[in-house]
C-alpha cells in the first residue's frame, strides 16, 4: 500500500529543487530498436505509477500514458488486490510513443535517469513490496533484447554504485482505476506528489530539455 507522507510544501520544493540539481543523463544505449511506421507501446514498471507516468507523459514524441498492473492475474488487477503483495501483478504504465520521434531505447534511457531508481530492490522510496518493483515488460523480441543490452551496458559502466535490479517479465497490462489515471496532473499539490514525482519532471526537465515538453 502506498505510503502517503505528509510534508510541508515548502520542504517539497526544497527537495524538488536537489533533485533537479543533481539530474543528468545516463549514457544513450548502444543498441536501439529501429525506427518503423505506426505507434509503438512500452511497458516500464518503476514504483508508484503516478509518478512514472507523469515523467512520460513530459516527454516528445509519447503519444499517450496509461497506469495500470503488469505481470499477474487477470482476476487480481485492481489497487486493492494489488497492494496485498499477492497477485504478482507490478504497478506499471503503458506508453504508447511515435518510434519517428523518439526511440524505445531513448525511453529506457530516461527510465534509468529520472523516472525511477533501478538498484531498489523491491520498492522505490517509501513504498516497499513486490508491486513497486523495477521491471521492463518488452513487448517484441527486439524490444527485449535492446533492454537487456541495455542493463548489461549499464552494469558495466558503473553507472550506479549498486547493482541494477531491474526485471525483464511477461504479461498483460491491465488499466488502473480511473482516479489513478493522470493523478499529478490532476493533483499538483498532493504532498505524496510533491515530495517524490514532481523532483522527477523537473529532473527530466534539466536533464533532457531537448525531449522535454510542458
Amino acid at each position: 500500500m502506498r505510503t502517503l507522507l505528509l510534508p510541508l510544501v515548502t520542504l517539497a520544493a526544497a527537495c524538488s529543487s536537489a533533485s533537479a540539481a543533481e539530474a543528468k543523463l545516463l549514457p544513450a544505449p548502444e543498441r536501439d530498436v529501429p525506427a518503423s511506421q505506426g505507434m509503438q507501446t512500452a511497458v516500464l514498471a518503476g514504483g508508484c505509477f503516478w509518478g512514472v507516468e507523469a515523467v512520460f507523459e513530459h516527454v516528445k514524441g509519447v503519444r499517450s500514458v496509461e497506469s495500470g498492473y503488469a505481470g499477474g492475474d487477470s482476476k487480481g488487477a485492481n489497487y486493492e488486490a494489488v497492494s496485498s503483495e499477492r497477485t504478482r501483478h507490478a504497478e506499471a504504465v503503458k506508453i504508447v510513443y511515435d518510434p519517428r520521434a523518439v526511440s524505445y531505447g531513448t525511453l529506457l534511457r530516461l527510465f534509468f535517469s529520472v523516472a525511477h531508481d533501478p538498484t531498489q530492490l523491491n520498492r522505490q522510496g517509501p513504498d516497499v513490496g513486490t508491486s513497486y518493483r523495477s521491471a521492463i515488460f518488452p513487448q517484441n523480441s527486439e524490444q527485449k533484447a535492446v533492454a537487456a543490452a541495455y542493463i548489461a551496458q549499464l552494469g558495466k559502466s558503473g553507472a550506479f554504485n549498486r547493482k541494477i535490479v531491474t526485471r525483464l517479465e511477461s504479461g498483460p497490462f491491465y488499466r488502473a482505476e480511473a482516479y489513478h489515471q493522470d493523478f499529478m496532473r490532476r493533483n499538483p499539490m498532493h504532498p505524496y506528489i510533491l515530495a517524490h514525482d514532481r523532483p522527477k519532471i523537473l529532473a527530466l526537465k534539466r536533464a533532457a530539455p531537448a525531449l522535454y515538453r510542458s
